[in-house]
């Protein structure tokens, strides 16, 4: 994030729209000298929140890109998340589901791709899968993951998939940052995903019925699925 670059175009927004700070103060509920300050590009001083308020307020995006000096960091995030969906694969049709990659789709003009689009044949189960090596947002990976579940029997039916029961599954990238994501949204993505890691292995064997679950898995094997959602570790005993 290019700070004199973000201040400079919140003050040219303020100006165009005809408010003053104080306006765009009391609108984001803080002071006009804050909003001074991120304007004079001093967003060190800033919390990440306070800058979202203001920009809220002028309908400006603002995005938070890491860079890394060992290479392009949306590379490494890329390759990560190609061997997330790799090892998932093999579970998938390991367990006797058709899977196909990155879906894309354009229905009445809602476009998007599917991580992963998986039949079970033999049950006439379509199932939906989410993977994310970040959870960063998780009230748009909610709003993206319903489109897509929506669209899904659709999207199956295009490619001659004939379907009785629609799951879908969040896939998510075993990380502290991320388990630490999740406990601070548990209520949410639990109301969402009631089914956690641990019903993830059985489902994928029988799939009778519809499930929504969330799970953590590694992006080394496909040996960590069936992690618990919850975090908990594992206590082992010595002989």
């Amino acid at each position: 994030m290019d700070q004199q670059r973000l201040g400079a175009l919140i003050g040219s927004v303020r100006r165009r729209r005809g408010l003053r700070q104080i306006d765009v103060a009391v609108a984001a509920g803080v002071s006009d000298s804050t909003v001074s300050l991120l304007e004079r590009g001093h967003c060190g001083t800033l919390a990440v929140e306070t800058i979202g308020r203001i920009s809220a307020v002028l309908d400006v995006r603002v995005e938070l890109v890491g860079y890394w000096r060992g290479g392009d960091a949306r590379r490494l995030l890329c390759w990560r998340h190609s061997r997330l969906a790799e090892s998932l694969a093999l579970v998938l049709r390991g367990s006797g589901w058709i899977v196909e990659p990155e879906v894309s789709f354009s229905i009445y003009g809602e476009r998007g791709a599917i991580d992963q689009l998986a039949l079970h044949r033999q049950r006439r189960h379509l199932l939906v899968v989410e993977i994310k090596t970040e959870l960063v947002d998780v009230n748009e990976t909610l709003a993206t993951f319903d489109r897509k579940l929506r669209l899904s029997r659709t999207i199956a039916r295009e490619r001659g998939w004939e379907v009785d029961r629609i799951s879908g599954w969040l896939i998510i990238l075993d990380t502290r940052t991320n388990r630490r994501h999740a406990a601070q949204h548990q209520a949410l993505l639990r109301s969402r995903f009631p089914e956690d890691g641990r019903r993830l292995r059985p489902f994928l064997r029988e799939p009778h019925e519809s499930t929504m679950g969330l799970a953590f898995m590694p992006d080394s094997s496909g040996q960590g699925v069936g992690r618990s959602g919850s975090g908990g570790r594992s206590r082992v005993r010595r002989a």
